[in-house]
């Protein structure tokens, strides 16, 4: 016996389209920035502006597959294909951009070692134009993407964010990652240009590919524990509160997309179904409610 709750399956986040804009004007700024970049360092001969140039690609690159998630997670939002819609669209984006984090972290730390024991030489003076300039692109990215919940961290289990949009905070990630480089190249480059530390340019390489991969673990463990329908213990809990007294034998409590959960809950027949109902509303973010009984 059941009893079911006819919902709509656009479970997008309620700035969808908005946070889908604001990663388009950012990809456009970051392809820009690249070509700059790359046709820089080949009229001018630098290596240094090359790297540069073809590391934003990477980064560019990613931020298209996060605007590609917004415009199909929207396209496809009422498409019965999707049994519960298409809100983890942003979620397999953010995963698939942590992914391109930790290789880009990867790469970062071994060529930092290789020229810790081989050193190259540097054009200081153009490399520093190059990264301060990238820097302001970044800034600018960074202001188009912020979103007030991006202070919390990654990990923080007590309050699961429920409304967290974590295709735009991959794409927000990524840009800190680029200005988080281009600030140590700065230091680096200067350092290296006047005071001659020319070692401790390949060093902030390895300082940095380490924070940008502790980002990207923290974006990988959150996301893959969404696409994997990890259980919302907070919610389960207030569900075996609220339903104090039935005899609960399954429940199931999972994220749709950002800001939208949804919960089956199995009672132990005989079972009063509308009352279990009503005693759930309290219940936030709960978009797919169903409440059935087995008998045993």
């Amino acid at each position: 016996m059941m009893n079911r709750e006819t919902v709509s399956h656009d479970y997008l986040h309620e700035h969808h389209d908005r946070n889908a804009r604001r990663t388009q004007w950012v990809v456009a700024l970051t392809a820009v920035m690249m070509v700059g970049e790359i046709v820089a360092g080949y009229l001018t001969g630098s290596m240094a502006l090359l790297a540069d140039g073809f590391h934003m690609a990477t980064h560019a690159g990613a931020l298209t597959v996060a605007a590609f998630a917004y415009r199909y997670a929207r396209r496809h939002a009422h498409d019965p294909r999707y049994s519960f819609g298409t809100g983890k669209v942003g979620d397999l984006a953010g995963f698939a951009s942590a992914l391109i984090l930790a290789v880009f972290a990867i790469g970062i730390a071994g060529e930092s070692i290789a020229r810790l024991f081989e050193p190259m030489r540097v054009d200081f003076a153009d490399a520093t134009l190059v990264a301060v300039i990238g820097l302001i692109v970044n800034l600018v990215s960074a202001v188009l993407l912020f979103d007030r919940h991006h202070h919390h961290g990654p990990d923080e289990q007590g309050h699961h964010h429920h409304h967290h949009d974590n295709n735009l905070r991959a794409a927000y990630i990524h840009v800190l990652a680029d200005a988080l480089t281009s600030v140590l190249a700065i230091g680096a480059l200067l350092a290296g240009r006047y005071l001659g530390l020319v070692w401790l340019d390949p060093v902030i390489g390895i300082v940095g590919a380490l924070v940008i991969a502790r980002w990207s673990w923290g974006l990988m463990k959150e996301t893959a524990g969404i696409l994997l329908d990890r259980t919302d213990m907070r919610t389960a809990e207030q569900v075996r509160t609220l339903l104090a007294g039935e005899r609960i034998i399954d429940l199931h409590v999972w994220r749709l997309g950002p800001g939208a959960l949804a919960v089956i809950v199995d009672l132990a027949a005989p079972a009063d179904l509308d009352g279990a109902r009503a005693k759930l509303r309290p219940l936030k973010n709960v978009v797919h409610l169903t409440v059935q009984t087995h008998q045993h």
